[in-house]
C-alpha cells in the first residue's frame, strides 16, 4: 500500500473536527516555511491558459494571477475539465456549479468566450477509457494551438486528488502534442492541506515554490470565491481561508 492509501486509511480513523485543525496547522507550517524560503514571482504580460479540474480550482488556486492579467488585459482563458456534478444528489448541481463559475470569472475580468466547459464526469478522469483519454487531449490540444498561451497553469502533479493529478498528466500530453511553447506552472490545492510534510512533501519540495504577491486584487479574489455558494460552506473553514491571503503559491515545472 502507497502512502496516500497509508494516509487516507489513517485519516478515517480520526475525528473530522480533530482532523480538519490538524490540517490547517499543517497548512499554516508549510506557507510559513514557503514564505521563508520561497523566490518572488513577478507577475508577467504573456498570456495565460488556467485548466482546472473542477468549478472552483481556478479561484483558489489563480484567482490573483487571473485579475492581475485581466486588469492590463492581457489574454487569460479558463477551462473546466469535468462537470462539478461528483456524487451531489441534487440532479441540478453541474448547472449551478457552472452558472458559479461564470460569475467568479466575471467578478475577476473573464469574458463568457474565453472559458470552455468540457464536461467530463467528476471523479472519474483517472479511469477515463483510452479512447476517451485520447479525445480528451485531442480537445486541450485543440484549444492550446486556438489560443497559443504564453504561460499554462495546472493543478500539482501531487495534489491529493485524483482529478486534479489526472488533469496534471492530462494537460502535460497536450502540450507535448501541441508543440505549443508554454510555460508549465503548478498550482496546489489540495497539496499543502492535505500532503504531510517529510512523507510525501520535503523541504526540497518546497523550496521550488514562488510566491506571486496578490495585495492589490485580494478583494477581488475574496470576492470571486465568495461566488461559488454552492460548495464553500462545505468545506474546511481553514481550507477556504488558506487562499484568502496575499499572496498565491505556484510552483515551477520540474526538468528532471
Amino acid at each position: 500500500m502507497n502512502a496516500k492509501k497509508l494516509l487516507k486509511q489513517a485519516q478515517k480513523l480520526v475525528p473530522e473536527t480533530l482532523l480538519a485543525r490538524l490540517q490547517k496547522l499543517h497548512s499554516n507550517l508549510l506557507f510559513t516555511l514557503i514564505s521563508r524560503r520561497h523566490q518572488a514571482l513577478g507577475w508577467s504580460l504573456k498570456s495565460a491558459m488556467v485548466f482546472s479540474p473542477h468549478q472552483d480550482d481556478e479561484t483558489f488556486g489563480c484567482g490573483g494571477m487571473i485579475a492581475l492579467k485581466r486588469a492590463q488585459g492581457i489574454a487569460v482563458q479558463v477551462v473546466f475539465i469535468t462537470d462539478g456534478q461528483g456524487d451531489n444528489l441534487n440532479p441540478q448541481i453541474a448547472q449551478i456549479r457552472t452558472d458559479e463559475a461564470l460569475t467568479a470569472l466575471r467578478i475577476l475580468g473573464v469574458d463568457q468566450s474565453q472559458i470552455h466547459f468540457l464536461a467530463k464526469p467528476d471523479g472519474t478522469l483517472q479511469d477515463l477509457p483510452l479512447l476517451e483519454q485520447q479525445q480528451l487531449i485531442e480537445q486541450l490540444v485543440d484549444l492550446l494551438k486556438l489560443y497559443q498561451p504564453q504561460e499554462v497553469y495546472v493543478p500539482h502533479r501531487q495534489d491529493c486528488h485524483c482529478d486534479h493529478e489526472a488533469t496534471y498528466e492530462l494537460v502535460r500530453s497536450a502540450l507535448a502534442n501541441s508543440e505549443v511553447k508554454a510555460e508549465l506552472w503548478q498550482y496546489p490545492i489540495w497539496l499543502l492541506w492535505r500532503a504531510p510534510i517529510f512523507i510525501m512533501l520535503k523541504l526540497q519540495d518546497l523550496a521550488t515554490a514562488r510566491l506571486l504577491s496578490i495585495d492589490s486584487v485580494r478583494a477581488t479574489k475574496s470576492q470571486a470565491i465568495a461566488a461559488y455558494r454552492s460548495q464553500i460552506h462545505s468545506l474546511p473553514q481553514g481550507f477556504v481561508q488558506q487562499f484568502l491571503g496575499n499572496a498565491e503559491v505556484f510552483f515551477p515545472e520540474k526538468t528532471d
